[in-house]
């Protein structure tokens, strides 16, 4: 693992879980202080207390819901608060919904879409400047390979990963002279409750990465300076391969994929 954090402190969004909590451990065990943020006390508590104790790292934990508004300030006012430097800020936090769009609650496709891309830009937005100014710092984008394509009956989540992937990338080379590195990690079907949480069945049953090995993928493409990562061989094969085939087709059989089964 990239030691590239050691005795720096990373911010993670959504740590409680999935590819989030796999990306926290990775940074701990590399030897970075971890900020690490959710809706969860108990279990960032407990991730917080395991952490210190196994990789001898420094721990914070702040209980937000980037689902609100104010959630990013109160975050960047708590690390300013406590005197911490961010050196690595990972926007993990994020859901997805499954269904017709015309059918899901027009609430949660607007928290998605505030959880997904306001709170991803509100975050960044507070955290850059003070990188730019020392020269160094990292961020990390938690996209998706729903980034490259529409994706019907996930239209809103595939809508708001392809917002992160150009965000991730337009800013990878704004912040080139300054010396900030930004990247986007987009995995495939993973280990994870995403899919549970989404309402949505999973469509590569026994073919879905680990967490741990999202995580591993995410940092090393940070570390080595890329502006976004498809994780898995088979994930990138498959997002640009589409570009060889008409959108329209890409579309008309990823909805076919997708389409729910009828009643």
């Amino acid at each position: 693992m990239t030691t590239d954090w050691k005795d720096r402190w990373a911010l993670v969004t959504g740590a409680s879980a999935g590819i989030g909590k796999a990306l926290a451990e990775e940074l701990a065990r590399g030897g970075a202080n971890l900020v690490l943020t959710a809706r969860r006390r108990e279990r960032l508590g407990a991730m917080a207390q395991e952490f210190s104790n196994k990789y001898q790292v420094k721990t914070e934990i702040v209980v937000a819901d980037l689902v609100q508004q104010s959630a990013p300030e109160l975050i960047f006012r708590f690390t300013q608060d406590k005197k911490i430097e961010i050196g690595l800020l990972v926007n993990n936090a994020g859901f997805g919904q499954y269904g017709e769009f015309h059918t899901v609650e027009a609430e949660r496709l607007l928290e998605m879409v505030q959880l997904n891309c306001s709170a991803v830009l509100h975050l960044t937005r507070l955290y850059l400047p003070a990188m730019v100014a020392r020269r160094g710092g990292d961020v990390l984008i938690v996209a998706s390979t729903a980034s490259f394509q529409a994706v019907p009956y996930v239209s809103t989540y595939a809508a708001t990963k392809a917002f992160d992937l150009y965000l991730a990338e337009g800013l990878a080379e704004e912040m080139k002279p300054y010396g900030v590195r930004v990247c986007a990690l987009c995995p495939g079907t993973t280990e994870s409750e995403f899919h549970e949480l989404a309402g949505h069945p999973s469509h590569a049953k026994g073919r879905e990465q680990t967490a741990q090995a999202v995580a591993r993928n995410g940092l090393k493409a940070l570390a080595a300076g890329k502006s976004y990562v498809i994780s898995g061989l088979g994930n990138y094969l498959g997002a640009h391969g589409e570009r060889l085939v008409p959108r329209r087709l890409v579309t008309r059989i990823a909805a076919k994929l997708f389409r729910p089964a009828k009643k």
